[in-house]
């Protein structure tokens, strides 16, 4: 991104006005997987933060082939396409930044040949049909479109050239999980052949293979048993004391028939069935009267078990079942991860933990959330509550939890769960999204909330390296978020600083209503 001996040009965006976006569709967009083949790739060993400028020596450069403008060409009234004209804008760039273009804008903006143009819109549909207009208008520009489904994210990547869908969430989910499991790391991933680690050593950033310590394993795997045994839904706890207390009276009452009275295997199991069933009436022990009052006794608590078990049962079948009573879905009880918000970013987050043998528990306020289906098939266990309830916390166990992620759209509602965190358990590792509102920023500043990682200024870098590419192989792999400053992973180099502007700016689009009519699934909980 060296920056252009020209001054800074801005062609006029058109006056249309943006269309509001769906409800519960994030202003992000991105795909769950949409960098999942990037990652796959091999890396080099990282290399020194170095400053941007220099970038152009080794694959970032603004040149572009002969005949082509410099410029670019940003769709999208979001936070992080605000963020990119702006990044653009800074290092030189000239920006035509459309709102929501029609295709006589479209055929306008690229009649200039631009060097490349960043689909940022807030839902995969309305970014699907501006990467199909464009490649139609023009066959050879750079492409980068943010979406979120994974089947629109390879049908662009199958059937556009030059164009790279990409996930915000995706791109954050390895550096909050490095946050929640790792002090000393920037982000953990697991790239196919084991985890991977970014760390700072001495002045540079390394990647190392990754493995959680012994004592972690070891508390994990006991809140794992734990969990089996303490359920945390009511309808769960109900189901296992019926079905506890019914098995211990069959058992008792076989043992007893066995050993005592000296009864075969067989008739034993089926007098004792009798008892536990009610449909006796049992055997007569004559000269027993003890085993006869027993029995009896016997078959009237197995009524009540009876009664718990079909509740539990009924309450199960008609409920969401987003906990499970025995399995993978059980809830953690101690060296897990809390996830509040399971957006997009929470739901990759918790996707990222998992492939790394961390417990994980979600928490989501919304019953209707439409990521809960796709949890309830990850085998990630959910929580429907609200995060910042101190009672629910610590009902979570909080205080025996690894770390607890506050990822919701929301920033103050992240806040407010922070703040409940540290109240239930003052030493709690407290790892929080940021990247629409100040308000986290100012209060970081004022309270150490937790680790705070901004997924629109990390987003921002990813595209803008993207965008700036001089040939496709020169193109970044994945970013790593740093507190202050983002490093791209560039061919050849390994990780290198990518500041991005602290504004969202852009001179275009006011940012003022947008972040409260663009929000989207990125945080729809």
């Amino acid at each position: 991104m060296a920056t252009l001996p020209t001054a800074r040009q801005t062609r006029t965006a058109p006056t249309a006005a943006p269309s509001p976006t769906p409800p519960g569709v994030d202003d992000s967009g991105g795909s769950q997987d949409g960098m999942a083949d990037e990652w796959r790739g091999e890396s080099p060993e990282a290399h020194p933060a170095e400053p941007v400028g220099e970038a152009d020596e080794n694959g970032v450069n603004p040149a572009t082939p002969a005949g082509r403008d410099t410029g670019m060409v940003v769709i999208g009234a979001t936070t992080l396409a605000r963020r990119v004209c702006a990044s653009l804008g800074e290092s030189g760039h000239p920006v035509d930044h459309l709102v929501a273009p029609d295709d006589q804008d479209l055929r306008r903006a690229l009649a200039a040949r631009p060097a490349g143009i960043a689909v940022l819109v807030g839902d995969d549909l309305s970014a699907l049909r501006y990467a199909l207009a464009v490649r139609h208008v023009c066959d050879s520009v750079r492409i980068v479109v943010t979406v979120f489904d994974r089947t629109v994210a390879e049908q662009l990547r199958l059937l556009l050239r030059d164009c790279v869908p990409v996930s915000p969430a995706d791109l954050l989910a390895p550096t909050l999980a490095g946050l929640c499991v790792d002090p000393d790391a920037l982000a953990v991933w697991d790239d196919g052949h084991g985890a991977v680690a970014v760390r700072p050593q001495e002045g540079r950033l390394v990647e190392t293979a990754w493995r959680a310590s012994a004592a972690a394993r070891r508390r994990a795997l006991l809140g794992r048993l734990r969990g089996q045994l303490q359920p945390h839904d009511a309808d769960a706890r109900l189901l296992l004391i019926g079905l506890l207390g019914i098995v211990s009276v069959l058992v008792l009452d076989w043992v007893w028939l066995v050993g005592v009275f000296h009864k075969p295997v067989s008739t034993a199991f089926l007098e004792a069935a009798r008892v536990v069933a009610g449909v006796g009436p049992a055997a007569p022990h004559a000269g027993h009267p003890v085993y006869e009052v027993v029995s009896g006794a016997a078959m009237l608590v197995t009524v009540g078990f009876t009664a718990l078990l079909t509740a539990g049962i009924v309450d199960r079948l008609f409920g969401p079942r987003l906990v499970g009573v025995l399995g993978p879905r059980v809830l953690p009880r101690s060296g897990h991860v809390i996830v509040v918000g399971l957006g997009q970013v929470g739901l990759r987050l918790c996707q990222t933990l998992r492939q790394l043998g961390v417990p994980v528990v979600g928490v989501e306020r919304e019953p209707t959330a439409p990521n809960l289906r796709l949890a309830r098939s990850m085998g990630i266990p959910v929580v429907l509550a609200h995060g910042e309830d101190r009672e629910v916390l610590a009902r979570l166990g909080l205080g025996r939890a690894r770390a607890l992620a506050a990822v919701g759209s929301h920033e103050l509602d992240n806040i407010a769960v922070a703040v409940a965190a540290h109240g239930v358990a003052p030493d709690i590792r407290v790892v929080l999204r940021a990247g629409e509102d100040e308000a986290i920023a100012e209060t970081r500043s004022l309270l150490p909330l937790g680790l705070t990682r901004d997924i629109n200024r990390t987003s921002a870098a990813f595209v803008t390296a993207h965008l700036t590419a001089e040939r496709a192989g020169a193109a970044p792999r994945r970013v790593v978020a740093g507190a202050d400053c983002d490093h791209v992973d560039l061919p050849g180099r390994g990780l290198v600083g990518w500041p991005v502007p602290a504004g969202d700016d852009c001179g275009h689009v006011s940012g003022g209503g947008e972040r409260d009519t663009v929000r989207s699934a990125l945080g729809a909980g």
